[in-house]
């Protein structure tokens, strides 16, 4: 099989994804293969890519916004058939068994695997997944719409809810990438003002064809003081600013999976009961939640595609801010 592979992490820009054969895997018990059909792209690649996480094992097959098509069963699978359409996110299994997971905390699981991390993910013409960690996607979503709604979307829509903003709040959404535009139509679902910050004037444009009351850089103050907030850059610099447009007993959710250092800030930023909170991974119980409201409202997702081989560009056009939503790799037909 054609796939992407990163042998040893290196800045983008060096092309550190190379392309290979490999030959496909076989599902083990209670596991699926899926032919990938398309991949997305994510800020938690680059970050993989680049060596900002520590990674546990090398040779490695990133992404983990998958679609595809089931074309063989491991042992034990009844969920699934072959033919079946699946979507496989970042959450690739956990343990089952910790107090996190007893407890619906799944994402906090000591012993998580993640999807492009952990284990080989989508940038590949087939990839393994535990058939109890793969989600069914909805009709009416092509499979380059279908891949963001997989991370992108899932963690767009838990930010959205740690973040505790209610219907009809003044939600605050700093960077405006592929998750952001996917969680703006979840808040003006629910009535929500948004008000967006990105340096971007495409970004921004998007966002007030998407339902923004107002746009602008995160150094300009909004008209209004802000309920809720989610920071999607993975910025820290952010922090202060986002603080200082937040009112009294607000929270602020920062959504990256890292983020540079935050600065030093005076205390009264957060005083008041201003609440500061990581997001950190989803549940599979986010991704049907989500899924089946992005059907409902129903989701506009805005992309551009890359076939496999350019999944190095793709990455770089990424990086700079020069994706105007979601990227998406076309892996096969």
């Amino acid at each position: 099989m054609k796939a992407m592979l990163l042998e040893r992490p290196a800045p983008i820009e060096a092309d550190p994804l190379v392309a290979v054969e490999l030959p496909p895997p076989e599902p083990g018990p209670g596991e699926i293969r899926l032919r990938v059909t398309v991949c997305g792209v994510c800020h938690t690649d680059l970050h993989v890519v680049e060596g900002d996480l520590p990674l546990p094992a090398l040779p490695l097959i990133p992404g983990h916004q998958v679609v595809g098509v089931v074309d063989r069963l491991g042992e034990g699978v009844t969920a699934f058939k072959v033919g079946d359409r699946v979507g496989v996110p970042w959450l690739h299994s956990t343990c089952g068994s910790c107090s996190f997971c007893l407890r619906g905390e799944e994402n906090l699981c000591p012993e998580a695997r993640f999807t492009g991390y952990h284990a080989h993910g989508g940038y590949a013409e087939y990839m393994v997944v535990p058939a109890d960690f793969a989600l069914a996607l909805p009709e009416g979503f092509s499979e380059a719409e279908a891949a963001p709604l997989l991370c992108a979307g899932i963690i767009g829509y838990r930010a959205l809810r740690l973040s505790g903003i209610e219907p009809g709040g003044r939600l605050g959404l700093y960077g405006f990438g592929a998750s952001a535009h996917l969680a703006i139509q979840v808040a003006v679902h629910w009535g929500c003002e948004v008000y967006v910050f990105s340096r971007g004037a495409d970004h921004r444009e998007l966002a007030r064809r998407l339902g923004a009351v107002w746009t602008g850089t995160a150094q300009e103050r909004p008209p209004a003081e802000l309920d809720a907030a989610v920071i999607f850059a993975p910025a820290g610099w952010l922090v202060p600013l986002a603080l200082g447009h937040l009112r009294r007993g607000g929270t602020l959710a920062l959504a990256g999976i890292t983020m540079s250092s935050i600065p030093e800030m005076d205390y009264a930023l957060l005083y008041g009961e201003r609440v500061v909170r990581s997001v950190a991974n989803s549940t599979r119980q986010d991704g049907r939640e989500f899924l089946n409201l992005a059907a409902t409202i129903p989701v506009k997702v805005a992309y551009q595609t890359f076939p496999l081989t350019r999944a190095n560009q793709a990455l770089q056009l990424l990086k700079k801010g020069g994706i105007n939503g979601a990227g998406v790799l076309v892996i096969s037909g």
